[in-house]
């Protein structure tokens, strides 16, 4: 009787996760909370269930001595277990702090170090053996617990334990003091530290962005009641649980309305486990949209004649009518008779393919998605649109709302948040998102967050005539050319994103005569289009060198160029010269962040001679030595002579740029 008069005393101020789970283990004990494919099976755990985990977990971790405000790091894909282990260190007043599972061992050192992490649970021996690589550096690392003990049999550290004997331990020690738990829980409060989550580090050290439990609760509270989600949804959880997005959506909103959140097996089963799960809300960057249309065109490209001719039919019907039935505008009888065959010939049987045959709401955001692949999959019936958000604002900033969805903008100001633009138009925001501060860099904090709680993106951009937001670029990346027109590289490097043949790009022409840029092809993409021309190539770098694959890719540049001469801030900053990289710009090799930004200081450096080439109008080609690692882990040296093509401008702007 007693811990069940705790339990709805806690219920009462719903301000933190772990008390937001005990309320859902009480109402709908018996609902599933999680699911996880092991071995090709779901297993599903109950909201009851969930509670029982964490806190056999959460009491075992304080047997052997975590104690409020204590990090704990938790490393691994999406794993039921691992987000209890975030929440049962929130349950003891501790600090999660989750790091990308992809990272090498020496990129963690600065994490863990700079956070103080004294415990650490981990998926597996792959993660185990990285913290034994670094251990000696982290005089502060105490305890590490792996979750799966496949490989583990030898070892015999003392301060190595297997996850399950840390519930064992714990629920013993809940039998023994069974107020604990809930006491613990109960001296919670919405202000405190709720987890750390560090950035990708773009341009030097990674930052500890600190989040309070308001900042998570109510942030997932404006966002469940802006897009009216439900207990009903079902979302899959694979997107790296070190990024803020997942921890707002497969966590804080879970906690909050109390949806179901599912794992994949591995990063390898993802499609086939979301074709099994059908999620109703789904959150996928731009890649993988671009991935999946990719992989439908190439598809539509090898079907019969009267397949292709059906599907263009459809779809080009469904550009017209199913974007205007999505916005419930106005659509005539004969229209809705159309796209019904429609949706049982066509839209039907590729949504169900693509396993989002039951999505009714799917964002997008970090990059820019392609006009073309946006109303694909709004053409469809799905409801995807994009948002605007930072680490610091604990995502939200800017949605688009349901009928106001736009390709080229990131939608008006989010509920709660306040919006302005500076002089230079850089953008500024306030809202109960708001980070804490950076965990011990008072400096960066004061230069990010003003004492009124403005904080600065970073970001430059403008409204559109109906309020809606349209992001340029990173403000202190909006340069200028040497005849003062505007250059903003990302928006540029977006634009040939958009095309399916190019996977990464870089521009230049800050201070600069004319703007160049960089392209690494798509292999999968650019492979399949030569198969079908017949042009036989070795891999990457002999097929990106190939003059018909530069044709190719030509065509896109001065696509781009075209587009940006209707931009009238933009009209002069079209590309002149571009050259097809030999590799495709890698994490492992320092040239992108592990959420795939470009590190276009590194970038710079490693390939000033290619930089220096495409700047001077007289050279044709560059020869290159370059380091590149490969999947297997080796590194090694790669030779390459890069053939550099000029591109058309936009008749409009030849004699502004032209040598």
């Amino acid at each position: 009787m007693k811990e069940t008069t705790a339990t709805e005393k806690l219920s009462q101020v719903l301000d933190t996760i772990p008390k937001l789970l005990l309320d859902h283990a009480k109402k709908r004990a018996d609902r599933p909370a999680n699911r996880l494919k092991d071995l090709g099976i779901w297993q599903t755990w109950t909201w009851s269930e969930v509670a029982d985990e964490v806190r056999n977990l959460a009491c075992g971790l304080s047997k052997i001595g975590f104690q409020r405000g204590d990090k704990l790091a938790v490393i691994g894909d999406n794993r039921p277990r691992l987000y209890w282990s975030m929440v049962a260190a929130q349950a003891l007043g501790g600090i999660p702090v989750p790091l990308y599972q992809d990272s090498v061992a020496e990129e963690m050192v600065y994490v863990l170090e700079n956070a103080d992490v004294k415990y650490a649970i981990v998926q597996n021996q792959e993660q185990t053996d990285k913290l034994l690589e670094i251990k000696d550096r982290l005089p502060n690392l105490k305890h590490i617990c792996y979750e799966e003990p496949r490989g583990m049999r030898d070892y015999t550290q003392d301060f190595i334990h297997y996850y399950k004997d840390i519930q064992k331990t714990g629920r013993d020690y809940h039998n023994e003091n069974p107020d604990y738990f809930l006491q613990e829980i109960g001296k919670g409060q919405g202000s405190d530290i709720s987890i750390f989550l560090y950035t990708s580090g773009t341009t030097g050290k990674p930052k500890g962005v600190v989040l309070t439990s308001d900042n998570l609760i109510i942030t997932a509270r404006n966002s469940i009641e802006f897009d009216n989600l439900t207990s009903e949804e079902e979302v899959l959880a694979y997107l790296p649980m070190a990024w803020v997005g997942d921890n707002i959506f497969s966590l804080a909103q879970a906690y909050v309305i109390g949806f179901c959140v599912n794992c994949p097996e591995n990063p390898e089963t993802v499609m086939t486990d979301l074709k099994e799960i059908g999620p109703t809300y789904y959150f996928a960057p731009p890649a993988i949209y671009e991935t999946v249309l990719t992989k439908v065109m190439i598809r539509m490209e090898d079907a019969s004649k009267i397949k292709r001719s059906m599907f263009k039919y459809f779809m080009d019907l469904a550009k017209s009518v199913g974007i205007r039935i999505l916005d419930g505008k106005p659509v005539s009888f004969k229209e809705r008779i159309l796209y019904s065959i429609g949706q049982f010939l066509v839209y039907g049987p590729l949504k169900n393919n693509l396993g989002l045959s039951r999505t009714r709401l799917a964002y997008t955001a970090g990059e820019a998605i392609g006009p073309e692949i946006f109303e694909f999959f709004r053409s469809l019936g799905i409801n995807i649109k994009q948002l605007y958000g930072q680490t610091e604002a604990s995502v939200f900033i800017c949605a688009q709302p349901d009928g106001q969805v736009k390709a080229d903008t990131v939608g008006t100001a989010y509920p709660g948040v306040e919006l302005r633009l500076a002089d230079n138009n850089e953008v500024f925001y306030r809202s109960p998102g708001v980070f804490h501060s950076y965990y011990k860099n008072p400096e960066s904090t004061a230069e990010t967050k003003d004492a009124e709680g403005w904080v600065a993106t970073g970001d430059a951009g403008f409204f559109d005539e109906d309020g809606h937001l349209k992001i340029i670029d990173r403000a202190k990346d909006v340069g200028r050319m040497s005849d003062g027109t505007m250059f903003a590289p990302k928006y540029i490097e977006n634009k040939l994103k958009f095309f399916p043949f190019i996977k990464e790009a870089v521009a230049f022409g800050d201070e600069k005569e004319f703007t160049t840029a960089f392209i690494c092809i798509d292999i999968e993409a650019v492979g399949n289009w030569a198969e079908r021309k017949n042009l036989a190539y070795s891999g990457y770098t002999d097929l990106s060198a190939r003059a018909e694959v530069y044709d190719l890719l030509q065509e896109c540049v001065e696509t781009v160029n075209a587009d940006l001469a209707r931009d009238e801030k933009l009209s002069g900053s079209q590309i002149k010269r571009f050259l097809l990289l030999h590799k495709e710009l890698d994490a492992d090799d320092g040239e992108l962040t592990r959420t795939r930004k470009v590190r276009r200081r590194i970038v710079a450096e490693k390939y000033a001679v290619l930089i220096s080439a495409l700047d001077d109008p007289q050279q044709t080609h560059c020869e290159i030595d370059s380091q590149m690692t490969f999947e297997d882990g080796r590194t090694g040296m790669v030779h390459a002579d890069l053939q550099i093509r000029e591109s058309a401008l936009a008749e409009s702007q030849v004699h502004t740029l032209a040598a």
